[in-house]
């Protein structure tokens, strides 16, 4: 199936943990819903994990794009595509073996991405473009909901998308942290395609009025 050119994900990180099934329907007008996994180990802070994400995908009206901020993704992110998740990014600082999850997770139907955090340079991991779906570049650091945009990160989001463009192929270009209203078209206009918002989309007195209002800010500042 074709992907729309730019894509909404809402992260479930900042909606109401005791009515998700609600809060996945309150954004059923989005492309994807994103759902953080953290262990505690990897990053300082723990959510949700592999049961939870197995519930999701049986109830919400969107695809699950989840976000795998754990140790050891050799060993645990197949499970995740699996379970159900349309997309499973792992992190490139916690892999072993990058080439090896990505085709474990494509094996499994889904969408296999690689994310990088502030201080990780994309360059050394270009050739991996040929292995997964989408690369996720963080303009914050990852663990924790609602921190400020780092607007320091789009050169790497534009060095991915140039490298996208010189090798050719569908290789999505996500950004996760800080993107709202007034950050959403610096990414799009550096090369993101796929704009994952927490606060500024659960934060909203109308959602769907929200995630609309991101589409079209992103889609004025396309870089094309």
């Amino acid at each position: 199936m074709p992907a729309p050119h730019l894509q909404i994900s809402p992260s479930i990180l900042a909606s109401d943990f005791a009515n998700l099934e609600r809060e996945l329907d309150r954004i059923a007008d989005a492309d994807w819903a994103h759902v953080d996994v953290m262990d505690n180990h990897f990053v300082p802070n723990l959510t949700l994990g592999l049961p939870v994400v197995e519930a999701l995908v049986k109830v919400s009206p969107v695809p699950i794009d989840t976000h795998l901020m754990i140790a050891d993704p050799d060993r645990w992110a197949p499970g995740y595509a699996e379970a159900g998740a349309s997309s499973v990014t792992f992190h490139i600082e916690a892999a072993s073996n990058p080439v090896a999850i990505a085709r474990a997770i494509r094996a499994e139907g889904a969408r296999a991405a690689f994310a990088l955090k502030p201080d990780t340079p994309f360059e050394p991991y270009e050739e991996l473009l040929a292995e997964v779906d989408m690369v996720l570049v963080m303009t914050v650091e990852p663990g924790f909901g609602g921190q400020s945009f780092m607007a320091d990160q789009m050169p790497k989001v534009r060095a991915v998308r140039d490298a996208v463009r010189r090798r050719g192929g569908e290789v999505w270009v996500q950004v996760d942290g800080g993107v709202a209203a007034d950050t959403i078209g610096e990414c799009a206009e550096a090369g993101a395609d796929v704009f994952v918002a927490g606060s500024a989309v659960y934060g909203a007195e109308d959602i769907s009025g929200r995630i609309a209002e991101l589409r079209d800010l992103a889609a004025r500042h396309a870089c094309g």
